[in-house]
């Protein structure tokens, strides 16, 4: 192998455990490794930057902004509101949740369709009386599973057709080409989720009941009228620097000033309300001109137009990871106090200032109304959700934004435009008839998918014109020999523990060029390697990190990744197994 050869097989080789342990995201990662490679003379600028040209970035950018109109419309509370009714058995309840959310993640980004059926899973699994750990799980699940039946489904389809199409001109797929193994491997996945499902979830209480009584975590005290504090500041009257407790609002005749600043002046009569831990409370005894509430009613318990509770869920990219919550001026960032913090589905006791935020942790805050839509596209939270609020309002332009997407993948999938053609059309009627502002669908693109993408297409050139591509094709060759079965089954084996490690974008197109490269040499047909690239990376069921939704229902459903392998790992093999079998079957050698 050549100097450059060996060069793109380190960097390749430096990603993966960088993406694993490391807290930078994937577009980090792989831009700085793009920009080594083209440093040291490996890639050429245009090679470097190709993804940021290639059709399938492009659709999933235009994609992303339809699926921002059927959000911002509230198309997708439609569903919600007429589909889950009262079913009377746990099996019952899955198959209204599971099919139309596998149905709808054909055709919508999966992460987008998750977030809006949490809040909603949440509340009905509490009317039903059920752990919501029986239904968030599985929602998940089936939103990667319906991913699978067209090229619409999952972005990473998206851009494994872009790279077959720019290394095979000549080769063309229709939108619904994947349905047949998708369909058969969605009802499979589907049916082990009912059937299975209800035997292998746990039932631990979760968030629904760590976040149940707002009393458990707060302390109530009241400015004594004729006491020493009355017209002073917090900062005076030495209430902003406790050692174990935030005060998080004031209420004050029938008001409430939430995230209180230093400069506050305190009123006699004025309510207090601190969050920490109980022996804190002593404390607070102590301070002369604080005296115990009178009204025995928790302030939160109250409904304040100037205050909201809203869950959200760390991200992995939050820029707290890490730090303890009082230390990272948490409060001052967001404007928001963290009232209480749900990790592993069990609240977090103690003293909230010195605990390290964390991947999946759920917090309780209490904010000004501008922090949910401020921060709903924020990546530093998977999920923001009002705590008691409803499932966002059906607007009258729903119908019209779901007629778009239709239309736009009815088009395609006669051939009448290109996939790139008819999502660029969807997005600009999205656009022009209202159904999403400029600045909706500006949020609605996933900035970091996008790179993440772009990124990897130049390393997946510089694995292809160093050489290294043919140089790992020939030594997979030495250990298949000359059997296509082998090859595509260590292919899509590789590929979906690789997914399961680190984004599955990114681990696609790095394997395309070695893939096909073997295929080549092999003289055989490339197509099933292709699909099972697309499948493998897919197939995201056994840890939390591994797929997004996965993460987005870890910390509210109360998992633990032992949940994720006891039932994830069975639905991991029987998907594969069929895609397996069917894809030689559809795309022969």
């Amino acid at each position: 192998m050549t100097l450059d050869a060996w060069i793109a097989i380190a960097v390749v080789v430096t990603i993966f455990p960088l993406m694993t342990v490391s807290r930078l995201g994937p577009d980090i990662i792989l831009l700085g490794a793009v920009i080594v490679l083209m440093t040291l003379g490996v890639i050429e600028p245009a090679q470097a930057l190709s993804g940021f040209s290639n059709s399938g970035l492009f659709t999933v950018a235009f994609m992303y902004v339809l699926v921002a109109s059927i959000r911002e419309t509230g198309g997708i509370d439609l569903i919600i509101r007429y589909v889950l009714g009262r079913p009377k058995t746990e099996r019952g309840a899955l198959l209204r949740l599971l099919l139309p959310v596998a149905s709808l993640s054909a055709f919508l980004n999966n992460t987008p369709v998750v977030a809006t059926y949490i809040p909603a899973v949440m509340s009905w699994s509490r009317r039903l009386r059920r752990s919501p750990q029986r239904l968030l799980m599985p929602l998940s699940f089936a939103s990667i599973l319906g991913g699978t039946i067209t090229l619409f489904g999952s972005s990473t389809n998206l851009v494994v057709y872009g790279l077959l199409t720019e290394r095979y001109p000549n080769v063309t797929m229709g939108l619904f080409d994947l349905a047949w193994v998708g369909v058969p491997v969605a009802v499979v996945g589907l049916a082990y989720l009912v059937i299975l499902g209800p035997r292998l979830l746990p039932a631990r209480e979760g968030l629904a009941n760590a976040f149940a009584n707002p009393r458990e975590f707060t302390i109530e005290m009241e400015i004594d009228r004729e006491g020493v504090l009355v017209n002073r500041t917090v900062e005076e009257a030495g209430l902003r620097h406790l050692q174990e407790l935030f005060l998080v609002e004031i209420e004050r005749d029938g008001n409430v000033v939430s995230v209180v600043g230093p400069g506050e002046q305190l009123k006699g009569g004025d309510r207090l309300v601190f969050v920490g831990t109980s022996d804190a409370a002593v404390e607070l005894q102590q301070i002369r001109g604080l005296i115990p509430s009178h009204d025995h009613t928790s302030s939160l318990e109250k409904e304040f137009k100037e205050r909201r509770l809203v869950e959200a869920v760390v991200s992995n990219q939050c820029q707290f990871i890490g730090q303890r919550i009082r230390d990272g001026r948490f409060r001052t960032l967001y404007g928001a106090a963290v009232l209480a913090i749900c990790r592993g589905g069990e609240r977090v006791t103690g003293n909230l200032g010195q605990v390290r935020l964390q991947p999946a942790d759920v917090l309780l805050l209490e904010a000004r109304p501008p922090f949910i839509e401020r921060h709903r596209q924020s990546k530093d939270f998977l999920l923001i959700s009002e705590l008691n609020g409803s499932a966002r309002p059906v607007h009258e332009k729903a119908p019209l934004a779901w007629g778009i997407l239709l239309g736009a993948v009815l088009l395609a999938a006669f051939g009448v435009l290109s996939m790139l053609n008819a999502a660029m059309l969807g997005a600009a009627l999205a656009l022009l008839s209202g159904c999403c502002s400029v600045e909706a669908a500006r949020r609605g693109l996933d900035s970091q998918v996008l790179l993440t993408i772009a990124a990897s297409f130049g390393v997946g050139a510089a694995l292809q014109s160093s050489g290294a591509a043919d140089a790992i094709a020939g030594g997979v060759l030495h250990v298949v020999g000359s059997n296509p079965w082998l090859l595509l089954i260590g292919t899509y084996c590789v590929v979906a523990l690789l997914t399961e490690l680190v984004t599955n974008n990114g681990a696609a197109v790095i394997i395309f060029p070695v893939v096909m490269a073997a295929a080549e040499s092999l003289g055989v047909n490339s197509m099933p390697y292709v699909i099972a690239i697309m499948f493998a990376a897919s197939a995201s069921f056994l840890t939390p990190i591994g797929y997004q939704t996965n993460l987005m229902v870890y910390g509210p459903g109360g998992y633990r990744i032992s949940d994720f392998m006891r039932v994830g790992g069975g639905l991991n093999v029987l998907t594969g197994a069929i895609a397996l079998i069917l894809i030689p079957h559809v795309w022969p050698f």
